[in-house]
């Protein structure tokens, strides 16, 4: 089954940064401890190739392991409360919906085993 993610770009209100990420990250650290179908959750604060950071970013990554655990997780009793605490904080969200390429199908190449029949030789 392919592995799902999310990305969400929020754009803050001026100086709200911090609190946004602070808020995202106790979302994040929940998330992982608490949804088996959660792979991965970073919250991101973007800079320029400079290093300065990019003022009014802040985003989130996610993967789950399926359409299923998305659903689940949107559907969370953590959701509502989250929103509600982050409306005054942010302008806007764009959330994208990606599958992870490769995930959920084999792996190429050779296995272990026959790895180490074609080093015998």
């Amino acid at each position: 089954m392919p592995h799902w993610s999310i990305i969400v770009e929020f754009e803050t209100q001026d100086g709200r940064e911090d609190d946004v990420a602070a808020l995202l990250g106790d979302h994040a650290r929940r998330t992982l401890s608490e949804e088996d179908g959660c792979l991965g959750f970073e919250v991101l604060r973007p800079i320029e190739r400079d290093g300065r950071p990019v003022p009014g970013k802040v985003i989130v990554s996610e993967t789950y392991a399926g359409e299923a655990a998305v659903s689940a997780h949107e559907a969370g009793p953590r959701m509502q409360p989250l929103g509600a605490a982050l409306a005054p904080l942010v302008k806007s969200r764009r959330k994208i919906f990606s599958l992870v390429a490769g995930s959920g199908q084999p792996e190429a190449g050779l296995t272990p085993e026959q790895l180490n029949a074609s080093n015998d030789g």
